[in-house]
């Protein structure tokens, strides 16, 4: 029997699938996904700016809590401490916390808004 020439293999190439289409878009998303410099660089602007939040509450809770052994040890009644604690420390401390809540979640969302393009 002849033999019958055998087909060549043929190498088929093209571009992926799921390839990215390049387009003139940007996304932000897609450099934090990508762990590129830029991305690395809004990462850490949320980060600096959630830092800066924190010192902030925590400076003014240290001036808010700091003097307290002094105006203690200057006040000779003890109702004059249980009434600075009750009435003048825990309020603020709670509009502290309220506040820092807020910006914490505002930054965040100022982040979200600004990766998804909304």
């Amino acid at each position: 029997m002849p033999q019958e020439p055998t087909e060549r293999r043929v190498v088929v190439t093209g571009p992926p699938r799921r390839a990215r289409q390049a387009s003139g878009y940007y996304r932000p998303r897609t450099e934090i996904d990508e762990q590129t410099t830029l991305g690395h660089t809004y990462v850490r602007s949320l980060m600096r700016i959630q830092l800066r939040t924190g010192l902030t509450v925590f400076a003014v809770l240290a001036l808010l809590v700091g003097p307290l052994p002094l105006v203690f040890a200057a006040a000779p009644d003890g109702r004059l401490e249980w009434a600075i604690l009750g009435f003048g420390l825990y309020p603020p401390l709670v509009l502290l916390a309220r506040w820092y809540v807020r910006r914490a979640e505002r930054n965040e969302r100022d982040f979200v808004r600004l990766v998804e393009d909304r």
